[in-house]
């Protein structure tokens, strides 16, 4: 395999064999540290996105929260006022005489 035009020896033939090899062993090591980058980044990008919706469910759910509190107070004092109204209704104050 020296220029072309001779046959090719058994030697010739393993030597091209090894040198593929190698070829083949560099290309597949470099594909695996491009898809395990890949897969990297892709997993980062998973996470920003988890860690986004996360962020903003947790704000919703606080917002909720605190609507909710305020929702009580506010029943809170209506239920005693009414109960008040209720007490004047089934206890009226003595009258006068």
């Amino acid at each position: 395999m020296k220029n072309g035009s001779e046959p090719a020896t058994k030697a010739d033939l393993k030597e091209g064999i090894n040198s593929l090899r190698v070829e083949l062993k560099g290309d597949m090591t470099a594909l695996r540290e491009e898809l395990l980058q890949a897969i990297h980044d892709v997993e980062t990008n998973l996470l920003r996105a988890f860690y986004s919706y996360t962020e903003a469910t947790q704000k919703h759910f606080s917002d909720l929260d605190k609507s909710d509190s305020s929702l009580r107070d506010r029943m809170g004092a209506l239920e005693t006022r009414l109960l008040e109204v209720e007490k004047r209704l089934n206890f009226p104050p003595p009258s006068r005489q």
